[in-house]
């Protein structure tokens, strides 16, 4: 459905000649098809009914290279849940992302860092191909051979880059672990996975404080790393050691003979491996998402279907070219890392890290980066500018982010209040904010934006070239105006290659409920204009009185409060309407947090929703519980309120379990949610 609402409606109208002039545009330029919604709707078209044919045209758009040409585009004889893609073609990610590069454009910068202390460096193509094939040399001397899981414990520094792409080098699998995880957490994912090696730091900084890295991986070796037979340290808070030298013990701790520092230029030199000659559909890296209940889910990423997605809708959404710099607040444990990395070397464009958090030493560090190194595209979660907005427009006003020509975000619904401070202060109503949700297991994004449509606040414009999205209801039929599941009724490159070693959990999860039908878990909603909203996660919906809706639509309410920072809402049980709603409130200092202010809160709720909706109790907290990429845990709200309020609870029904807790960032947030009363 093409968009026809008015022009004053929208938050951001197209320019026809950046359209035009966009990557997206030049590729419907070139088949004979205007730089529209109408253009790009017959592109999306022709990219569901005949993949044997779009796909080796964006192929040669992207300028992917193969190491042996693939027969046949698609081969599904195995069922949508287990497509093979790129049939015998032989391709590598690191070949794609470094080798293909060089030597032309060895001089051009790939890698920019800044650290929590205030450290930089700076890395071109050329040192990270030296910084690359060292890693590599040294896993395969140490015994690191095609297949084997390489677990990467790592903050954001430069050489998580290169681990990542050594990693691909070598046809091992890269088993990326968010850099604050306990050691529990760490354990669960080398058991699962049974990793050989293990590749961490010895330390890092977060808000100014040394975090010990090395003690934690090394508990977690001793709890469930019983496969790990080589850990390679990189020296991020030390100087270090020359090879075959043991740290004292006041320095990092040490297992002689399984610990090995990241290699240097002063070491013995080891000849570079020989790229793997990899399958399409080889696994490149295993991702664990946290489940509900159980255990994680380990999520395969393919070496030709992974990259290529990556590399689609970085061009056709976020319109990255050659030169470009992107900086995505993120971290290798979440799948916006690989992402970032992988995407932008993929399309010769460029990438800054950063260690630490966007507020630290002070509401301004993200927004000087930004002008510092002429950042071109900025992702974030929208959490992230709720709290930076909490600030004011003062730190956003003292930089220069003249740079910017694209903002991206990801992880959460938007409200509608941080959403328009983000386009106006920092995108200065110039840059066009691309809303992508899609998901680790997807290996990118379902749902997104161009350069070509117009945008309506906290929305997406279209499905992604590649992606057969729709909008079910319960009964399996396509819904519009109303929220119902979001699915995709076809396979598509860079979607899991199942879960790691449980292909009964994979095909459970996600092709159980319609017949050959991927169900995200996600609710959605087509408005009249063809806007797609994304309204929560399905096990966080909210029923109340017959009624169903996401969080999103209570919580925006509440935000747009001038006292709220941030908030989640819940459903609890009712005896009457079958739920009721809780509503939980971080406010801005100075705030009262008294009943004039949770009678305010829930008139606006019932103002913008209804009677029936008004919430049965509105909680103040000091924070909400999160994870390390700033995703709002309901779930763990509404387990621990139930378990704390045993008089919710319908008579006989046993509490909620908290499940999983391992992607949990903020342990202390739920004995705020505890206390609250």
């Amino acid at each position: 459905m093409l968009s026809r609402a008015p022009v004053s409606d929208w938050i951001f109208t197209p320019d026809p000649a950046r359209a035009r002039s966009s990557r997206l545009g030049r590729f419907l330029a070139a088949r004979g098809l205007p730089a529209t919604p109408e253009g790009y709707a017959e592109l999306h078209r022709f990219s569901i009914t005949d993949p044997e044919a779009f796909w080796p045209a964006l192929l040669d758009e992207l300028g992917f290279t193969w190491l042996a040409p693939f027969t046949r585009v698609l081969d599904a004889s195995r069922g949508p849940a287990w497509p093979r893609w790129f049939v015998d073609g032989k391709i590598n990610a690191a070949h794609l992302c470094l080798d293909r590069w060089l030597p032309s454009r060895a001089a051009e910068t790939a890698v920019l860092w800044e650290g929590d202390d205030g450290s930089r460096r700076a890395w071109t193509l050329a040192d990270l191909a030296v910084e690359t094939d060292r890693c590599a040399a040294r896993l395969a001397a140490l015994g690191v051979a095609p297949g084997d899981r390489v677990a990467l414990f790592l903050p954001m520094v430069p050489e998580t880059v290169a681990a990542l792409l050594a990693t691909c080098k070598l046809g091992a699998v890269a088993v990326p672990c968010f850099s604050g995880y306990g050691a529990e957490a760490v354990a669960t994912r080398l058991e699962d996975a049974q990793a050989k090696a293990l590749i961490t730091a010895d330390a890092f900084f977060r808000r100014g404080a040394h975090v010990d890295m090395k003690a934690t991986a090394d508990r977690a070796i001793e709890l469930g790393g019983g496969s790990v037979e080589v850990v390679l340290v990189v020296p991020r808070a030390s100087a270090g050691h020359a090879e075959g030298t043991v740290p004292g013990e006041e320095t990092v701790p040490w297992t002689v003979g399984r610990d090995h520092w990241w290699p240097t230029a002063g070491d013995a030199p080891a000849a570079a491996p020989a790229m793997a000659q990899t399958s399409a559909d080889d696994p490149a890296l295993v991702m664990y998402t946290s489940g509900t209940t159980g255990r994680p889910k380990g999520v395969v990423a393919t070496h030709g279907g992974f990259p290529l997605k990556i590399a689609t809708d970085m061009a056709t959404c976020f319109d990255v070219e050659a030169g470009d710099r992107m900086l995505w607040v993120t971290d290798i444990g979440w799948v916006m890392g690989p992402w970032e990395i992988l995407g932008t070397l993929s399309l010769g464009a460029s990438m800054v890290l950063f260690e630490g958090v966007p507020d630290f030493p002070d509401a301004g560090r993200l927004w000087e980066m930004v002008a510092r190194h002429r950042v071109t595209h900025l992702g974030v979660a929208p959490t992230v500018i709720r709290a930076l907005s909490s600030h004011g427009t003062k730190w956003v006003k003292q930089h220069d982010l003249s740079s910017l020509r694209v903002l991206g975000s990801s992880g959460e619904a938007w409200n509608p209040e941080p959403y328009l401070w983000f386009a106006r202060e920092v995108g200065g109503g110039r840059c066009p904010i691309v809303n992508y949700s899609g998901g680790t297991e997807i290996g990118g994004g379902i749902v997104g934006c161009t350069m070509l449509h117009p945008l309506e606040p906290c929305g997406f414009s279209v499905p992604i070239l590649g992606v057969d999205a729709d909008v079910f209801d319960e009964h399996g039929a396509p819904v519009r105006g109303a929220v119902g599941e979001l699915v995709v009724k076809q396979p598509w490159p860079g979607m899991t290659q199942g879960f790691w070693r449980d292909p009964r959990r994979y095909e459970e999860t996600y092709w159980s409920r319609f017949p050959g039908v991927w169900v995200h878990g996600d609710w959605a909603r087509i408005d009249e204009h063809g806007q797609w909203f994304i309204e929560g996660r399905s096990d966080d919906t909210i029923k109340i009185a017959g009624k169903r809706l996401g969080p999103a639509e209570v919580e925006s309410l509440l935000v747009a409060h001038p006292d709220v920072v941030e908030a989640a809402a819940i459903e609890v049980p009712h005896e009457v309407k079958g739920g009721a709603l809780v509503c939980f409130t971080v406010l801005r200092d100075g705030a009262a947090a008294d009943d004039a202010l949770r009678a305010a809160l829930s008139q606006r709720v019932v103002d913008g929703l209804g009677k029936a909706m008004k919430p049965d109790a509105i909680r103040f907290v000091s924070e909400l519980p999160k994870t390390r990429n700033a995703k709002v845990m309901r779930r763990l709200i509404r387990a621990v309120y139930l378990t704390s309020h045993p008089d919710a609870l319908p008579e006989g029904a046993a509490p909620p379990v908290l499940g999983d807790v391992s992607a949990l960032d903020n342990p202390r947030a739920l004995d705020a949610v505890r206390a609250a009363r």
